[in-house]
């Protein structure tokens, strides 16, 4: 399965090793960013996996940030998403 997945800076280290996990369990990860720990505005990248799940392009994808509240938040404004934490 493809999973679209993303972070802000906070996320960025957990996104790493989420990205490999999923790839162990035979999944292929796409990285929507952020592609390094630098500071960054999370719905830029919240958007990107959202609109592909929204659309049905996809079944999941995977959000990270540092608390979980605004990649929910963000992606709970979709209408064929759910984000939780």
């Amino acid at each position: 399965m493809i999973v679209p997945i993303a972070s802000d800076h906070a996320g960025f280290e957990a996104k790493e090793k989420a990205k490999k996990i999923l790839e162990k369990l035979g999944h292929t990860p796409v990285d929507y960013g952020t592609h390094s720990p630098d500071s960054v505005d999370y719905p830029d990248y919240a958007i990107q996996v959202s609109e592909k799940v929204n659309s049905g392009e996809h079944d999941l994808g995977v959000l990270i940030c540092g608390s979980g509240q605004g990649m929910c938040m963000m992606a709970n404004k979709y209408p064929n998403i759910r984000g939780a934490l």
